[in-house]
């Protein structure tokens, strides 16, 4: 339980924030390294060789890759301040939806990375995302942050400079009243709101990075 834990990650990425939330809850001390993705590091190629992708996390000198993958193994290792419910059923029912976090939530970014009519196509089923769980609803987890909320915080956090990078407004509070509440009481997090990247620093970063993406071939 002693062994070092070592974060490889970038600034910016909601995937790596993620890890970066589970860590901190459950007061897990760690190194942060921060990566270059233009230049990738040999530790992130040797720790990574296969997707050559952050965040990884290094525990003990074992590499685990994918952010939700991670995030569910912090929550083995460290068992304390539990980010799923002891209940079976509660336990499976958190589980789909951060699945459908990571299915559905990929639209989101297909805004960003798209042209023409993918972008539409990809606007429409972002909505489509926030109309289901706007409808359905997220687990309760009471007053703690569990791995839904994990799951979902990075998608809708970063929507926003999304939506402003590319002129689109999908998450009005007016049309989520249920999903904007929800997200609000997110950020009043003290871990959440002391450990996310500043919403204007992103909106320039992908603006700029959105803009070469556009005029490359």
């Amino acid at each position: 339980m002693g062994e070092e834990v070592k974060l490889l990650g970038t600034w910016g990425s909601p995937f790596n924030y993620r890890v970066i939330w589970a860590l901190k809850l459950k007061g897990i001390a760690y190194e942060y390294v921060e990566e270059d993705l233009s230049n990738k590091s040999a530790l992130l190629l040797q720790y990574n060789p296969v997707h050559k992708k952050i965040p990884v996390l290094v525990h003990g000198g074992k590499p685990i890759c994918e952010s939700m993958i991670i995030v569910e193994y912090i929550e083995e290792m460290w068992s304390h301040t539990p980010l799923l419910p002891t209940d079976p059923y509660d336990r499976a029912i958190a589980r789909f939806w951060v699945k459908f976090a990571e299915d559905k939530g990929s639209a989101v970014w297909s805004m960003f990375y798209s042209r023409g009519e993918e972008v539409e196509k990809a606007i429409k089923e972002s909505l489509e995302m926030l109309e289901t769980v706007e409808e359905h609803g997220l687990p309760d987890n009471g007053e703690k942050i569990g791995m839904v909320d994990i799951a979902f915080g990075s998608v809708l956090y970063w929507l926003g400079p999304i939506e402003e990078t590319i002129g689109v407004k999908l998450f009005e509070p007016h049309k989520f009243p249920r999903l904007h509440k929800w997200f609000q009481s997110f950020l009043e997090v003290p871990v959440i709101k002391e450990n996310i990247p500043d919403r204007d620093e992103l909106v320039v970063s992908f603006k700029r990075f959105h803009e070469n993406l556009q005029t490359s071939d």
